[in-house]
């Protein structure tokens, strides 16, 4: 699977006048695509050129990309994103999507599943976590990310891209060629300071509890996508499988945390063949 398919990008804006950047791509089933903390629609770039079948939505995150940077971080919150993602879905008159998300993006994807169960069609989650239940580990992880974001703010998105391309959860990136790494760095500091500091305070790690409870009926079609590297979220994933009906996990050997960077074709053909099996018709979602 390879080729390019060009995107038309466009900008969305809700009731509330925040507006959300939009790339769609290819004809078909839609599936909408949600990238991690310090991404954009950029990061699928790749991807997207090897998804035949399918019409592939990326969406800018708030405070990422080329989407609105809220001064108030609860307007980043998980809850108030499936709301927006509803409505960006009804502005481009799509009932039901098959929804990938990474990391945070994985997040946001299981809260519009709890949302709106009823829009979603299958789920692909990578390196997903379902959220902290323990109360005090929230409150730590709140504390901790809030501390982080006072430091994008202070010392500016360089610096902090410098330091957080040097956490263990990255070290399986080292290998990768260099202008791999290169585009990766391009995207992080391309995002503003405030836009990543208030999506760590609004929507961090630590600011919702678990979903799992959430996700008990949830019922559709599930594939978590982890990195046999990443043992973490390959233990979440693990976690998340088991909360999930029918839900089935994939381990991707020599891959850490952004499986789809860094074993790109293996990650295309586990989603196409996943999303092959979800049953369709005349370009929708059955």
């Amino acid at each position: 699977m390879s080729g390019q398919r060009a995107a038309a990008s466009r900008s969305i804006a809700l009731d509330d006048g925040l507006h959300l950047h939009v790339a769609r791509a290819g004809a078909g089933p839609p599936l909408v695509l949600l990238h991690g903390f310090t991404g954009s629609t950029e990061t699928w770039e790749s991807l997207v050129g090897m998804l035949e079948g399918t019409a592939t939505i990326a969406v800018d995150l708030p405070g990422h990309g080329r989407s609105g940077a809220p001064r108030d971080p609860a307007r980043y919150a998980l809850d108030r994103f499936a709301d927006d993602l509803a409505a960006v879905l009804d502005a481009l008159q799509v009932d039901r999507t098959a929804v990938l998300g990474y990391s945070l993006g994985a997040r946001a994807a299981l809260h519009f599943a709890a949302a709106h169960p009823h829009r979603v069609a299958a789920l692909v989650l990578e390196s997903a976590s379902p959220g902290i239940r323990d109360p005090a580990e929230r409150a730590a992880r709140m504390a901790s990310d809030a501390a982080l974001a006072d430091t994008i703010e202070r010392d500016g998105v360089p610096a902090f891209v410098d330091r957080w391309e040097r956490l263990p959860l990255w070290a399986s990136q080292a290998s990768l060629p260099e202008a791999t790494r290169a585009r990766l760095h391009a995207q992080r500091v391309a995002n503003g300071p405030d836009g990543l500091a208030n999506s760590l305070r609004g929507a961090g790690a630590g600011t919702h509890p678990s979903v799992i409870e959430r996700l008990a009926g949830h019922g559709r079609p599930t594939l978590l996508i982890v990195g046999a590297l990443d043992t973490k979220y390959m233990a979440l994933g693990h976690i998340l499988a088991a909360a999930i009906p029918g839900a089935r996990v994939a381990v991707v050997p020599d891959a850490g945390h952004a499986v789809h960077l860094e074993q790109p074709d293996v990650f295309a053909d586990l989603v196409t063949d996943f999303l092959d099996g979800v049953p369709s018709e005349n370009g929708a979602w059955r």
